[in-house]
């Protein structure tokens, strides 16, 4: 699995329960804005029981976007409703309600430097 993979679950298991974060955003805070697509198959690439919050990305215009057969939309959306997440008629989340606000510098700065500690192992 690529490592940029394991970047976006990193960032991924942070958003918390009852927020929402953009394909592109989390691809931003990686330091790749036009990578969006790309934590997209990351987001698809993962195993049935896995830990990562999926069901907490988004795309741009507040929607779920999903391919998977497994996972359609009205599954996602059962799980964000279940943290309190509320859609409106037009199946938009609103991103300034429920967006979340990304990591602090603090934090930027302990995922780099877990990612350093992991590249010497």
């Amino acid at each position: 699995m690529s490592s940029f993979f394991q970047r976006v679950y990193r960032v991924v298991r942070r958003i918390p329960p009852g927020k929402v974060a953009t394909y592109g955003q989390i691809a931003a805070l990686l330091g790749y804005p036009r990578a969006a697509r790309t934590v997209g198959w990351a987001m698809h690439a993962l195993p049935e029981d896995s830990d990562v919050p999926w069901q907490r990305v988004i795309n741009a215009q507040g929607r779920i976007s999903t391919s998977w057969q497994e996972h359609d939309v009205s599954h996602q959306q059962r799980l964000l409703e279940a943290e309190g997440i509320v859609f409106g008629a037009d199946g938009r989340v609103d991103l300034a309600a429920f967006g979340w606000e990304g990591l602090t510098w603090p934090e930027i700065d302990e995922l780099q430097r877990g990612e350093a500690e992991s590249s010497l192992d």
